[in-house]
């Protein structure tokens, strides 16, 4: 009898206690349940890892199209400086005083007429007067074509320091160069005024020589010239004739 109440009693109390302990798994869904998978964390972590890799690899080859792209615009920049056309204004200057040469140009046709006709072999016909003006003509030839080299060399010393500012202008120009384009134009423009420092020193030899040119043909014409003027002098002639003379005007003696 007491065995059966007791076995009655812990029936009752585990009817009682039932319901507390079946709440909370009734209560709660299936699918609010946090299964935590160790293995696919993992896998994600490393997904998500390399789609980082990759846009890291993305802007880093974006960075590097960009850094191209202001290079080649940098090698494309032009030169800032001309100096073309001070250096043409300087050529021109030189080739202005070679066109304004005196009396015999830089030309070989009126060369060749001037020296046929005031250099040439002196003309036994030609009188005096003829033979002093020959002379005289050929003499103002050399003392222009002095004045020509005089005047050509002023102006090639006046380009010394216009050269120089330009030089200085271009060399700063060059080592300051952004890419290779400005490199490229600066070395161009100092090639430019070496080419015309050059064309200036033509010049000076040009007239120089020409000047010396027309020293030497004025002696050998001279030269043939006073043979010629000798010759006549020594030609046997009418010979001296006495004549009457008045040392006073007006005299009867």
């Amino acid at each position: 009898m007491i065995r059966t109440r007791s076995s009655a009693r812990r029936f009752a109390l585990a009817l009682l206690s039932a319901p507390v302990l079946l709440t909370p798994i009734l209560a709660t869904p299936a699918y609010a349940i946090i299964v935590f998978d160790p293995s696919n964390y993992a896998q994600n972590v490393l997904t998500a890892a390399r789609a980082l890799e990759q846009i890291n690899n993305q802007i880093t080859s974006l960075q590097n199209q960009a850094q191209m792209l202001i290079n080649q615009a940098r090698n494309l920049a032009s030169l800032p400086f001309s100096s073309l056309q001070q250096l043409q204004q300087s050529v021109q200057r030189t080739q202005q005083l070679l066109a304004q040469a005196q009396n015999i140009a830089y030309n070989v046709q009126r060369i060749d007429q001037a020296f046929q006709t005031k250099y040439a072999n002196v003309s036994m016909s030609a009188s005096d007067a003829q033979l002093v003006a020959d002379a005289r003509t050929r003499w103002q030839n050399t003392v222009g074509g002095l004045q020509d080299a005089m005047r050509v060399q002023a102006t090639v010393v006046g380009n010394i320091e216009t050269n120089r500012q330009q030089m200085s202008a271009l060399v700063g120009a060059s080592q300051s160069a952004t890419g290779a384009l400005q490199a490229t134009q600066a070395g161009n423009q100092l090639l430019a005024l070496q080419a015309q420092q050059l064309s200036d020193l033509t010049a000076v030899i040009s007239a120089n020589g020409r000047a010396q040119a027309l020293h030497d043909a004025e002696q050998a014409a001279a030269a043939e010239q006073g043979r010629e003027q000798r010759r006549r002098f020594l030609t046997p002639g009418s010979g001296y004739q006495p004549g009457n003379a008045r040392m006073f005007p007006g005299s009867d003696s």
